[in-house]
């Protein structure tokens, strides 16, 4: 469908995302450009508490993605390339582009207009498209905040429904011909020890040793095989270590903030259950963010539709598994009702200091979206 079209104007909605910084809890300007993108198209708009992009219609289907990005100055700007130097999302030809011919594995020619900007592939690219269908087709629309923190606005809008919506596409980079049907869940929180100070040369361990220990125990639970894939991998990774004495000098103190993802068939209070079984009788963990994992039929008719859209536009479709998490973790943990996650660019290019998207692989994501939510309304 032509830019153009129904005055939707694709492109220009998604730059002028691109272009208006949301860093996570900074997202309201961004969140305001969107609604009048929904006022200049007559629907029904506002912002909720928490500064959710709210734009109900037909709950047929729910289109969500998320308004915030991670910190990154990248100049906006819309390049002309190569099309064998950029980088689409997906596996078909060199970088996931098609040749001009049309067939999977053709180096592609030409070029392509490639637009630059933190936000382009995570998630503005998905967001914009999302827009820009919902509009289209009467569908419901949510975007929502703090998705790259702790999924405030995701909790929000499932907290503040009133019904669940009979389907959810979720808005997240998967390449246009990618349809994301599995992510693994979350435990983190924070490991606390103390103990007594002392010289250096006594046997027992400190603190900082205990929680040494503690991890290394962790990490030998949940050693894997090689063969074994990642999504049904438990992943622990510590993200921030301190210790040392404490300020009056009485005691050893030690603070780790860790997380560990959880596959589908595990849930978080299991992963819970162990890492608090190696713990001492000094020590403790202060678990604050829990996700559970998801893993969506590919029989749904939500998956159906996307893998028939996407042959219609001469697309190869993929069904993925992810190995971090998102909203429809959350989604899929509150409504009962068929989902999957959905949108445009190379998510190897999430937060990465060279984010950009291919202009015309995020047209033909319109194009799938818009006929996806036609046939399921």
């Amino acid at each position: 469908m032509s830019e153009s079209v129904q005055g939707t104007r694709p492109r220009t909605l998604l730059q002028d995302l691109v272009e208006t910084p949301s860093v996570s809890g900074n997202e309201r300007a961004c969140a305001e450009r969107l609604v009048d993108f929904f006022e200049e198209h007559d629907r029904e708009v506002w912002l909720d508490d928490v500064g959710n992009v709210r734009a109900p219609a037909d709950d047929g289907v729910l289109l969500t993605s998320h308004v915030d990005t991670v910190p990154g100055d990248i100049p906006v700007r819309v390049e002309t390339l190569p099309a064998a130097e950029a980088r689409w999302g997906g596996e078909s030809g060199a970088n996931g582009a098609k040749g001009e011919n049309g067939e999977n594995g053709s180096a592609p020619e030409g070029t392509v207009d490639v637009l630059w900007g933190r936000g382009s592939v995570d998630a503005k690219g998905s967001l914009a498209a999302m827009a820009v269908a919902a509009v289209r087709t009467g569908a419901s629309f949510a975007g929502v905040v703090g998705e790259e923190v702790d999924s405030t606005g995701g909790r929000h809008l499932v907290e503040t429904r009133e019904a669940a919506p009979d389907a959810v596409i979720n808005g997240e980079p998967s390449g246009w011909e990618g349809v994301t049907l599995g992510y693994r869940g979350l435990v983190a929180g924070t490991y606390v020890a103390t103990s007594e100070s002392g010289h250096t040369s006594r046997p027992e361990n400190n603190a900082i040793q205990d929680a040494i220990a503690w991890w290394a125990n962790l990490e030998a639970e949940f050693d894997h095989d090689e063969w074994e894939p990642v999504f049904e991998r438990v992943t622990p990774k510590p993200t921030r270590i301190d210790g040392g004495l404490s300020d009056d000098g009485l005691a050893v103190e030690a603070t780790m903030d860790v997380q560990l993802r959880v596959p589908p068939g595990t849930t978080t209070e299991e992963i819970i259950e162990i890492a608090d079984g190696y713990l001492d009788v000094a020590d403790r963990v202060n678990w604050d963010d829990r996700v559970e994992p998801t893993m969506q039929s590919p029989r749904t008719p939500v998956a159906r539709a996307f893998r028939a859209a996407i042959r219609d536009q001469g697309g190869d479709p993929r069904l993925l598994r992810k190995t971090g998490t998102a909203d429809m973790n959350v989604y899929a943990n509150a409504w009962d009702c068929p989902m999957v996650t959905y949108g445009p660019g190379d998510s190897d290019l999430d937060h990465a200091p060279n984010e950009h998207i291919v202009l015309e692989e995020f047209d033909r994501s319109v194009d799938v979206l818009e006929a996806v939510t036609e046939r399921l309304l």
